[in-house]
């Protein structure tokens, strides 16, 4: 039996009929492989394609203490001046933490650069089940301090730097934001969070009221979780750099912005997400499009919602990294 939700947008309900046929709204375990297929062929990019665009280039970098070196990708838009610093983004890509590289979600990059000159350092994190927390945000953590540390040779302003992701990205830039501020490491300047992927005990609203339906649904979210934390998922001692909800202290926080569909998983947790940190003092603009499933802009992306939500992005991108 349908739990009662939000209406779908109808350009979002259309789109999910063929959406679906690709790939069921309830990923189970045994469709980890059918999920990671479905996404390299549908949202990530080649090396060429991304190079049609801007200058990008592939660099191992030093992974987390005695683990295996990063794969990250460097990108720059292709008329700019080495020697003059842009604004940055440190790109952490989506995949309900078990799909996806760094090469997964560049449609919204390249749409990002090409509307604000920057340069964009995209992380290929480990992912679960294989490596469960803490490799993925060990490995975000890692590549966000490689940019630190390189950001002369990188050619980014140190003063203009954000992080972003979207789903499991999303839930991972959060985890790095936090990560920074508890070890003393690189200040970002604020954190993009589309659709996060932050609490792991399904115990909102829109955490349980969607089942074979949309997309990343209940049991999606319980795979995902599962995937990473094992039977921990949803136990009291959960870490908030694995599940940022589970942060009691969101004061010293970049300036956020965080956004999810009405008809998702991750609404009520970001609803959630975004209120405590303007009650610990900090800035967030909050977003929740109508009728906006899970990655809606990619389900339906001439609608009027997705391309209200992604100008909506890069406004507050050219706000947040004006001079």
């Amino acid at each position: 039996m349908r739990t009662v939700h939000p209406p779908f947008d109808p350009a979002v309900a259309a789109a999910l009929v063929a959406v679906n046929e690709i790939l069921p709204s309830s990923v189970t375990p045994d469709l980890i492989g059918r999920l990671r297929d479905v996404t390299e062929a549908g949202n990530t990019m080649s090396l060429d394609e991304i190079r049609g665009h801007v200058h990008a280039e592939e660099r191992m970098v030093p992974g987390p203490a005695r683990e295996p070196d990063l794969a990250v990708l460097v990108m720059r838009p292709k008329d700019s001046d080495p020697a003059i610093a842009l604004p940055g983004l440190y790109f952490i890509h989506g995949g309900g933490m078990i799909a996806g590289n760094n090469r997964t979600g560049m449609d919204w990059v390249l749409d990002w650069m090409a509307e604000i000159p920057m340069v964009v350092v995209s992380v290929d994190y480990r992912l679960a089940p294989e490596h469960p927390h803490p490799a993925p945000i060990e490995d975000c953590y890692a590549g966000l301090d490689w940019v630190g540390n390189h950001l002369v040779e990188l050619g980014i302003d140190p003063r203009r730097l954000v992080i972003a992701g979207g789903s499991a990205g999303g839930g991972l830039a959060a985890a790095t934001a936090l990560v920074a501020r508890d070890r003393g490491g690189l200040r970002v300047r604020g954190q993009m969070l589309v659709c996060p992927m932050i609490d792991d005990r399904a115990i909102t609203p829109s955490s349980t009221e969607l089942v074979g339906e949309g997309v990343w649904d209940s049991i999606s979210n319980a795979t995902g979780w599962s995937s990473l934390l094992g039977a921990a998922a949803g136990a009291p001692d959960v870490s908030p750099y694995a599940a940022p909800a589970r942060a009691t202290d969101l004061s010293g926080l970049p300036t956020a912005f965080v956004e999810a569909g009405s008809v998702e998983t991750f609404r009520d947790e970001s609803v959630d997400y975004a209120s405590r940190i303007w009650q610990a003092g900090g800035q967030a603009e909050l977003h929740i499009w109508p009728g906006g499933c899970h990655n809606f802009d990619g389900t339906a992306p001439e609608a009027t919602l997705s391309r209200e939500a992604r100008a909506a992005r890069v406004n507050w991108l050219r706000r947040v990294l004006a001079e």
